[in-house]
């Protein structure tokens, strides 16, 4: 019998830590809980990727193991003797509110006006005498189970464990040496800055640290310190050594003074980024390896242990390979590999709890770079790509992940409201409204941090945010969040109130979006663009339901109401006989293009399903869907595979996951050595884009559960790959509740239901249907 703790143990902890842990910028924080039990997972359960050598250290996107808090983040590469972390803080970006103009009415787009997320630092950690060569044994682990990434390898017959970690509760990376067999460690550990900061040793306080201020005005700071058992630590020049030690904690802290406040520009103006990165590098050093351990893996398995899937075992030769190996075997062999496959999901889960939390939300490329020329500047994109990163968190049973994004989104509601009032109607802006009036609010298809707005204008971007953040509360029923949102879905509404115009369509008189583009082809003055009557129908609908639920201006969600009735919604071309992306039955872009914006309503919106009814609407969208293809860019294939499974073809769905699968080896798009997605953007250069590697886990778990208020469906898309044996557990839904559900041979066998806040639904299975009612902490079993 284990006497370790049990799950509901750790969950509780964790959840304690977290409550603790909430860092929205770099601030000083409360001690946090220290467990009084280890948590860990032991390594003969643990979920891991494993790599039989180091990450190449010049391929370290691909290679490298992420570590992160949802603020800072590194990359990881396992040399023995020379250990190399890429550091991260989330906020440390270039650029600014970049509000003058272009000379055709669109914004500037450029490193320094724009701006650019950015490395906070390089660590390089040096043990003489463990090169490659002289040690045996090698393993480096991604432990998912625990959060955590290890390298071991034996040298002398001595044998080394080293230990990374990126503690939200502690607010710091920390990698941890050990041995065991009687041998000692000696080594330097050098930290240098990426834009000519200068690093200096404290030999008293046995730091070392830099602090800079970029030319925008953001302050930022880092530090490294170490502690250690037997041995001596010192600092000298800019260098922390440690000699002849048993044990050695390093810690690294850093950070910027970027603030969520538009009133001071989004800095934080009484924080001191050095004094704040030193403190807390101290702070952690002076608690033990061990217990700085514990105290991560309890508030990482908080989150990471809401949702279980077992997709059934893999065989004894694939458990056997190391994670490369196995994805290459994967890609040869038709045999699923089930246990890589769920592996692929929770990868996803673990990416997003390491990067998002109460900061800023994760952008392109999440929290994790090569250097500081991020391909589009590591932005926030918003035509689907800030919205896929966040399909997963409610999805995975981590919404607490979320609010990042709609708290980023509120704080740079002021700037993006004064920006849209006073540039939108430049004589030179092609997409500016022909009535003359501006109001509300909307974005470009590039965000920064500073309310700053990138490459063209976006008018409907204001309504693709709304559709993610109002999903939120469709998971949730969160009315207090919901009253945080509602200023965005009013300031979205007014926006379209003074933009849409009257056209007559089969004698009826129709209201349309001005001149738009349909994300990213086809013509750029296009008027009634499928993709943005679409998100209008769903806008005006959540924002009725937001106003109807908080009973708040009820008055004008009647006008917004009214104005819904009269939107022209796609037709079915006689010619091509797909959903029409313009208002036209001509294609007038690119037949198989990334983008599925005229599907939008397909996923992740609702107007177009099985069951409604409107059988030609499906049969066009489903038409237009093949048309787009199965090989594209990985977040366009994982965009495709949620849309088949909302059409409850398990076959195309999970296809397209095995494409995202592919490994990636110099072709066009697939899954690097370390799971991240890569495609390539030249002839000599690839890149990560994290989009396709939250996207794929939420298109997964589309196929087995599928929902939206008053209704949830299990097993919608089940593809006979999986279909022998599973069980998903603590799965969200939406109406305010998570599944669990069990299958054998393709047919449930047993599902219960969780209230989260949710109160009524019906759920379906295999031609049985059960309408359920809880109150919210309340749980049933269906079967």
């Amino acid at each position: 019998m284990s006497t370790g703790p049990s799950r509901r143990t750790i969950l509780g902890l964790g959840a304690a830590i977290a409550a603790q842990a909430a860092l929205p910028t770099f601030t000083a924080h409360a001690a946090p809980i220290r467990p009084s039990a280890s948590p860990l997972v032991p390594a003969g359960t643990a979920s891991t990727l494993w790599y039989p050598e180091p990450a190449d250290e010049d391929l370290l996107i691909e290679q490298g193991l992420p570590l992160g808090n949802g603020r800072i983040g590194a990359l990881v590469g396992g040399d023995p003797a020379h250990e190399i972390l890429h550091v991260t803080d989330a906020s440390l970006w270039t650029g600014g509110a970049n509000t003058a103009l272009d000379a055709d009415g669109q914004f500037p787009y450029g490193r320094e006006d724009f701006g650019s997320f950015t490395l906070l630092a390089r660590l390089t950690l040096s043990l003489p005498g463990h090169e490659r060569t002289a040690v045996g044994s090698y393993r480096r682990t991604l432990d998912l189970s625990n959060g955590l990434v290890t390298t071991t390898y034996t040298k002398n017959k001595i044998r080394y464990l080293r230990e990374m970690f990126a503690s939200a509760a502690d607010d710091t990376i920390v990698i941890r040496l050990r041995q065991s067999g009687g041998g000692t460690l000696t080594g330097a550990i050098v930290l240098s800055g990426t834009h000519g900061e200068t690093t200096v040793a404290d030999p008293g306080r046995q730091l070392a640290a830099f602090s800079a201020t970029l030319t925008n005005g953001l302050r930022y700071a880092a530090a490294v310190t170490a502690a250690a058992d037997g041995g001596v630590v010192a600092a000298k020049g800019s260098r922390v050594t440690f000699t002849e030690c048993t044990e050695v904690v390093i810690v690294i802290s850093g950070g910027t003074d970027y603030a969520p406040d538009h009133a001071h520009g989004y800095r934080d103006p009484a924080a001191d980024p050095l004094a704040l990165a030193e403190d807390k590098a101290r702070a952690a050093a002076l608690v033990s390896g061990a217990v700085l351990l514990d105290t991560h893996v309890a508030d990482y398995r908080s989150r990471y242990d809401r949702l279980t899937l077992d997709l059934g075992p893999s065989s004894a030769k694939q458990r056997r390979m190391d994670t490369w190996t196995r994805l290459k075997a994967r890609a040869a062999d038709t045999t699923p590999d089930h246990e890589l496959e769920a592996s692929y999901l929770q990868f996803g889960r673990y990416l997003t709890i390491c990067g998002s939390r109460d900061g800023l939300p994760m952008g392109l490329q999440g929290l994790w770079l090569e250097g500081n020329t991020p391909d589009w500047m590591g932005d926030y994109h918003t035509d689907v790509n800030i919205q896929m990163n966040y399909w997963l968190s409610d999805r995975a049973g981590i919404g607490e992940t979320f609010p990042a994004f709609a708290e980023y989104c509120l704080a740079q509601l002021p700037a993006w409201s004064r920006v849209t009032q006073q540039k939108f109607q430049d004589s030179r802006n092609r997409y500016r409204n022909t009535s003359g009036k501006v109001a509300g609010w909307t974005v470009a298809f590039s965000t920064n941090p500073y309310g700053g707005l990138g490459w063209w204008w976006h008018p409907a971007g204001n309504a693709w945010l709304c559709e993610s953040l109002f999903e939120h509360y469709e998971f949730t029923q969160d009315t207090a969040y919901l009253a945080r949102i509602h200023p965005l879905l009013k300031g979205a509404c007014e926006f379209w109130e003074a933009r849409l115009i009257t056209t007559t369509v089969d004698g009826q008189e129709v209201l349309i979006d001005d001149h738009d583009w349909s994300p990213e082809h086809g013509p750029q003055d296009a008027r009634g663009i499928t993709y943005t009557q679409e998100l209008l129908w769903s806008l005006f609908g959540h924002y009725e339901e937001a106003c109807r639920t908080l009973d708040r201006d009820l008055e004008h969600a009647a006008t917004v109401s009214k104005l819904r009735e009269r939107l022209c919604l796609p037709e079915v071309s006689p010619k091509t006989g797909w959903l029409e992306e313009w208002m036209s039955e001509d294609n007038l872009g690119e037949t198989t293009h990334r983008h599925l914006s005229p599907l939008i309503n397909l996923f992740p919106g609702d107007r177009i399903r099985p069951d409604a009814d409107d059988a030609a609407t499906l049969k066009g969208a489903t038409a237009l869907l093949a048309a787009r293809g199965m090989e594209s860019y990985g977040w366009a294939c994982a965009w495709r595979a949620a849309c088949w499974a909302r059409l409850k073809d398990a076959d195309k769905a999970y296809q397209l996951l095995l494409t995202n699968l592919r490994p990636w080896a110099g072709g066009d798009t697939g899954t690097a050595m370390n799971f991240f997605d890569m495609y390539r953007v030249s002839d000599t250069r690839a890149i990560f884009q994290i989009d396709a590697n939250l996207g794929t886990p939420a298109a997964m778990l589309e196929m087995l559960v599928y929902s939206r208020p008053g209704h949830i469906e299990l097993l919608p898309a089940l593809p006979d790959a999986w279909a022998a044996s599973g069980t998903l557990k603590g799965a969200g839904a939406r109406g305010g509740f998570t599944v669990d559900v069990t299958w054998e041979r393709g047919r449930v066998r047993g599902a219960t239901l969780h209230s989260v806040g949710g109160r009524t639904t019906t759920v379906t299975w295999g031609g049985r249907s059960r309408t359920v009612t809880l109150v919210p902490g309340q749980s049933m079993e269906l079967l």
